[in-house]
């Protein structure tokens, strides 16, 4: 209004000839603001009906935010938990889907099935991977019974059994062995060639007890021909063949022990029981060290043939081991005596005493359970043959502190290594081999020479053991129809030579002149002399050897 008044004041102040321009003006102006009002309202109008409609949009927008969220906590804490716990249950995704309440937001669905279709699928897997972990442990655990069965109790029966001879397939065919084929193949190849070994170390052994054989006959053979030259020849030698005959018998012994381990026997066998005490001087000719040897002897009892050279054997290797591991002047004493479970001999010296370990050891030798031939030592095969021969004829052998400060042994002879006596020696005379007939009168008896010392008393330092042997007679050799001689078994050729001077004699072949005398000859062989003239005259058995054992001079 004050616009308009304003405008009309102007108007009438207007000059005349302006007056008309001004109210066209004026109208032109007020039309212009008439316009821009009218607009402003329209605008204004719009614009409260935009900001109507957008606050409808916003409250439904935050009526929809907060129906999804309601969902989405629904879908979180009840849905997805329900939908997880009935797949795990084993139900399908289609039917845990079809027991729960659907979302109303298309994408909460998508992702509802989505989870159901994923957890269904890890399910499978889980239930996969269980069943195969399983049934990887049940087999682990088969795996695991059947490889300690192996080691238990297959191998070594295996090995026992290819041991004692049997083939491989044999031992594969009988044994139960593991299904696994990687246990089975293995376990066959082994044995397979386990068995390849033992054929190999049997084929060795077999070919050294048979080279061993050839030369225990040559021992023995030499033996029986210094025996013959002990007869034959006279007193300046007799010292050196005795000397020769105690060598040949330690080579025996040698060869004897090796024989023994690669399963052979012993070179020599009697057919009549031997006294003890003839046992034990065999035993002690055996040795290097015979000289610090003590017997001590009070018993008369004899061991039967079929044991006496396995005893003596056994004996004279725990002789020889305990004088070569005690001081070289100290002596070694045995002592024999008769119980009523058997003969009991114990053997002390005066050495140090056995380790733990050492001792552990060879009461495992001497007990035979030591088997292995790889797991001896060069200079520790005696024991070893001790306990091979005490499993054989059933000897007990037990170590034990020494009273003199070393080590004793203590062997047990049963029984059944025993020869009955059917006469008791006659009272006041000395004693004799228990199998040995009474001497029979030689043909042409010597000097009278000093008897041998009593069993208890010391070998004589200068003077050699003769080792135990009783050859049995041979009848004469016969004659091939050309007129030829036919030697018999066994018989060596100073026996032939024997014979034939028996029979020269016989037919009055001999020169019947005796023998020219000798020359005087030093102490020893006189000594020597002495004792083989004694021998000859007083100890021949009744087959024309000499009696087994006799005592040193």
């Amino acid at each position: 209004m004050a616009a308009a008044a304003a405008a009309g004041a102007a108007v009438a102040v207007a000059p005349d000839g302006a007056r008309t321009w001004s109210l066209a003006a004026m109208l032109g102006a007020w039309l212009c603001l008439a316009v821009a009002v009218v607009t402003g309202t329209l605008a204004v109008r719009r614009a409260r009906r935009a900001g109507a409609r957008q606050g409808d949009d916003v409250a439904q927008a935050r009526s929809q935010a907060a129906q999804l969220a309601a969902e989405c906590a629904h879908l979180v804490s009840v849905t997805l938990p329900a939908v997880a716990k009935r797949l795990r249950d084993g139900t399908s995704a289609e039917d845990a889907l079809a027991h729960i309440t659907h979302p109303s937001d298309p994408q909460l669905r998508r992702l509802a099935h989505t989870f159901a279709t994923e957890i269904e699928e890890s399910v499978r897997l889980a239930v996969a991977y269980d069943t195969e972990r399983r049934q990887a442990a049940d087999e682990l655990e088969r795996t695991s019974a059947e490889l300690k069965r192996l080691g238990d109790e297959l191998l070594p029966a295996a090995v026992s059994r290819l041991r004692e001879g049997q083939s491989a397939d044999t031992v594969l065919g009988e044994l139960d062995w593991p299904r696994t084929p990687a246990l089975g193949a293995p376990a066959e190849s082994f044995v397979r060639e386990l068995a390849r070994s033992e054929r190999r170390a049997a084929a060795a052994q077999a070919a050294s007890a048979k080279a061993l054989s050839r030369v225990q006959a040559k021992a023995v053979s030499m033996l029986a021909d210094l025996r013959e030259m002990q007869d034959r020849h006279g007193e300046e030698v007799f010292g050196d063949l005795l000397k020769l005959d105690h060598s040949t018998s330690q080579l025996g012994l040698l060869t004897d022990r090796l024989a023994l381990l690669m399963g052979g026997r012993s070179s020599r066998a009697w057919n009549k029981p031997i006294v003890m005490e003839s046992i034990l001087r065999g035993a002690v000719g055996r040795i290097a060290a015979y000289q610090r040897v003590r017997l001590h002897c009070s018993t008369g009892a004899a061991v039967t043939g079929f044991a006496a050279e396995g005893v003596m054997h056994l004996l004279a290797e725990l002789m020889d081991n305990a004088a070569n591991f005690s001081p070289p002047i100290d002596e070694v004493n045995v002592y024999v005596e008769e119980r009523s479970a058997g003969i009991v001999v114990t053997i002390e010296d005066s050495g140090l005493k056995m380790p733990a370990a050492a001792m552990r050891r060879a009461e495992e030798s001497v007990a035979g359970r030591m088997t292995d031939l790889a797991s001896l030592q060069g200079t520790r095969l005696g024991l070893a043959v001790v306990g091979r021969l005490a499993v054989k004829y059933g000897i007990s052998v037990n170590y034990r502190p020494s009273s003199r400060g070393g080590t004793g042994v203590v062997v047990l002879l049963p029984r059944q290594l025993l020869a009955q006596q059917r006469e008791p020696a006659p009272a006041g005379t000395a004693r004799r081999p228990a199998a040995v007939p009474a001497p029979a009168p030689a043909a042409a008896p010597a000097p009278p020479a000093p008897a041998p010392p009593a069993p208890a008393e010391p070998v004589a330092p200068r003077a050699l053991p003769a080792r135990a042997e009783a050859p049995a007679a041979h009848p004469p050799a016969d004659s091939t129809p050309g007129g030829l001689p036919v030697r018999n078994p066994g018989r060596t050729m100073a026996q032939a030579e024997r014979e034939r001077e028996q029979r020269r004699g016989q037919d009055g072949t001999g020169d019947g002149t005796a023998r020219p005398e000798r020359p005087a000859v030093r102490d020893a062989g006189s000594r020597f002399g002495a004792f083989h003239r004694a021998r000859r005259s007083g100890t021949t058995a009744p087959d024309g050897g000499p009696e087994p054992g006799p005592a040193a001079p």
